[in-house]
């Protein structure tokens, strides 16, 4: 209890917390079963709240994605709690790319590779880096 008042868990990291501080591996499925029965673990809100969180912290859909499946999280709840999140991706993009470059698009071919990198690296995908900084705008 003491883990999930803090934060949203997913089963599969919170049964490595638990484990690591001990607990009976017989214990902790039953625990966990109990806990998910009275609506205090639930992996649809974990996935809402950490896309919400990693997103307002720069991260695009790509890197978010693997950051859950490396969190033990099943590949179609990943997919499906993404294109619920209603987030704006191309305007988080954006936004992103302002505060680290405060809007300054590449003038040459080296700071525009810098800028990549920098949008890969926080997930975002590439074509829609490219079309960020061929014009700095998503108008469609």
């Amino acid at each position: 209890m003491d883990l999930l008042a803090r934060r949203e868990h997913g089963r599969v990291e919170l049964t490595r917390k638990l484990r690591q501080r001990g607990a009976p591996a017989e214990l902790i499925e039953s625990a966990l079963d109990r806990l998910t029965e009275e609506g205090l673990l639930s992996e649809a809100r974990y996935l809402e709240s950490f896309i919400s969180s990693r997103a307002r912290s720069g991260y695009g859909p790509l890197r978010i994605r693997e950051e859950l499946a490396q969190r033990g999280l099943p590949r179609a709840d990943i997919e499906s709690a993404l294109r619920e999140s209603d987030l704006d991706w191309r305007g988080l993009l954006a936004e992103t790319w302002r505060r680290k470059f405060a809007g300054n698009l590449p003038g040459d071919p080296r700071e525009r590779a810098r800028q990549m990198r920098f949008l890969a690296q926080r997930g975002y995908p590439q074509e829609w880096i490219g079309r960020l900084l061929r014009g700095g705008t998503f108008d469609d």
